[in-house]
């Protein structure tokens, strides 16, 4: 009986206040003779809590750390349905300012619950570029974004208007990816947050297709994309099997 008690205990204080609080950087390859040599970080769903301040810190440090050439945020920033549950956007966006590459981003869910136009004012005036159904290039390769599709219209075709380069694109939620045309070499996504409770899977992930893209990187037939476990938690704040992540994708 007290061993039962002692693993139900030991269980929860691991899957609370641990795991929650560990930072995993994960590295990707992934082959692609037009974006060869380019490094780019992705995070997601950040979900700042009133009091966690040292959690965002902690992550633009590990970011700057890759030496990376661009960085991609897939959002959801703020926590919960209102500002009640979550650190002010204004101070989120000036710590994420900190991060040295040149940054965008997408806003997410959460994000148009507690005001988009708020959220994008915030992350711009602190120099994140938001990609709101639009697209930046570079001289070698472009970047989309689309809105998200819980509280906003993503518009694929306008994203990738006029797009020639090879292209990432960016969306919250990977159940774009059926209309994701096969010209896109790369989708980032977050919002599953991989179940956030995984014994050799995902035990629920918020996704009209299941476990498919629950997390990790995925060919889907020659379209391939990459979903983040995400770096907060969203409804239970627990993770078990499914640390935090930061992705630095290098292509080879």
């Amino acid at each position: 009986m007290f061993i039962i008690i002692f693993l139900i205990l030991g269980l929860f204080i691991w899957s609370v206040f641990i795991e929650p609080n560990i930072l995993t950087v994960k590295k990707l390859s992934v082959k692609d003779d037009k974006l060869k040599g380019l490094k780019i970080v992705f995070a997601s769903d950040f979900h700042i809590k009133p009091y966690e301040k040292y959690r965002i810190q902690r992550t633009v440090k590990a970011i700057n750390k890759q030496n990376a050439d661009i960085v991609l945020l897939g959002g959801d920033f703020v926590n919960g349905h209102d500002c009640s549950f979550t650190m002010p956007v204004d101070e989120i966006a000036f710590e994420l300012s900190k991060i040295r590459p040149k940054t965008y981003a997408v806003i997410g869910n959460h994000d148009g619950w507690q005001g988009k136009s708020k959220v994008i004012s915030s992350l711009e005036k602190n120099k994140i570029k938001v990609l709101l159904n639009e697209n930046i290039c570079f001289e070698k390769f472009c970047i989309a974004g689309v809105d998200d599709m819980q509280t906003g219209k993503p518009d694929l075709n306008k994203a990738l208007n006029n797009v020639k380069q090879p292209v990432i694109l960016l969306s919250h939620t990977p159940d774009i990816m059926p209309d994701v045309p096969d010209s896109v070499n790369l989708t980032l996504c977050g919002h599953l947050h991989g179940g956030q409770i995984r014994l050799n899977r995902a035990l629920i992930v918020p996704s009209a297709y299941d476990l498919k893209y629950a997390d990790g990187f995925v060919n889907d037939n020659g379209k391939k994309v990459y979903t983040s476990k995400g770096l907060g938690t969203s409804i239970l704040p627990v993770r078990f099997n499914c640390p935090p992540e930061i992705v630095v994708i290098e292509f080879i």
